[in-house]
């Protein structure tokens, strides 16, 4: 769901970012109606992988730079970009990886059998972001899916990435009941595997029903866009499920909200535009707490 690659320079076939959705939709997607999570009371006791650093959430300044990356800041100390890009030097970085869903105009990349088809043969779209989505059902596929989605993973931990962050988790949402959440449960616990291996944490996006599966997952803190902006608001249940959280709203009303009953410990929360745009951008939208 978003491209563009050190500019976001040469986003590439199967993994940039995608281009700019609908005009009120974030760079990324969430589900919006999914059922209140209800969190494993031990969930937030649950210890990180061995030689794997969960983020310093605590009060920290996070940026989301997942379409072009810059210089953060001053005071950023975390910082989230596209598998791309390099890592912010002396910062904690977490990389972006389009997981769930193939780039767009990029399904001639994959195996036919690899993106899921409706009964006419016709390929699944996200149709907001122009994505075919991974056939994801069979434990065969999903292994197959996960080598080369691996080894993207592997390549954010040579890169120099503390974590990872493996979008479109939510796709069984928009794949006309073919996908199921246990599906995307068995896919995402692959790729928690493969990123504990490389010593890099994971944080499970959006997909507030399926947060109270995460310690079973090994899903080590959550990035929640628009959490604030639901009614009821949502970001409760995240730290509620998870003791690392990093929210990230794209309304003014949403960044006071989150801000006013959610900034506490382990929760980082900023407001970013729809586009995530670099600050030579006319859109360049970029607060934090200390704005409100």
């Amino acid at each position: 769901m978003l491209v563009v690659l050190i500019g976001i320079a040469a986003l590439f076939t199967v993994i940039g970012i995608a281009h700019a959705g609908p005009e009120d939709t974030p760079r990324t997607k969430k589900t919006t109606k999914a059922p209140r999570a209800t969190a494993s009371p031990d969930a937030k006791r649950a210890a990180p992988a061995d030689g794997v650093t969960l983020p310093p959430t605590d009060g920290a300044n996070f940026d989301y730079q997942i379409n072009e990356p810059y210089t953060p800041p001053s005071g950023v100390e975390i910082v989230s970009r596209d598998r791309e890009a390099a890592p912010a030097p002396g910062l904690y970085n977490i990389c972006y990886v389009n997981a769930f869903q193939a780039q767009p105009d990029a399904e001639a990349d994959w195996d036919h059998d690899l993106l899921l088809r409706d009964a006419d043969g016709d390929v699944v779209m996200d149709e907001d972001w122009g994505e075919a989505l991974f056939d994801i059902r069979t434990k065969d596929k999903r292994e197959r899916i996960a080598e080369t989605v691996g080894g993207w993973i592997d390549g954010c931990a040579k890169a120099g990435y503390q974590a990872v962050e493996p979008d479109n988790y939510d796709s069984y949402t928009r794949s006309q009941d073919l996908l199921t959440e246990d599906d995307a449960m068995a896919f995402i616990k692959l790729l928690a595997d493969r990123a504990h291996a490389a010593h890099l944490a994971i944080g499970q996006k959006n997909t507030l029903e399926l947060a109270s599966h995460r310690e079973e997952l090994g899903l080590d803190f959550a990035i929640a866009e628009e959490c604030g902006q639901q009614d009821p608001p949502e970001c409760g249940d995240y730290t509620k499920a998870f003791s690392k959280v990093i929210m990230i709203e794209y309304k003014a009303s949403a960044l006071e909200t989150t801000c006013a009953d959610w900034q506490q410990p382990g929760v980082a929360v900023v407001r970013r535009d729809l586009d995530v745009s670099a600050p030579d951008s006319d859109d360049y939208m970029r607060e934090t707490c200390a704005a409100v």
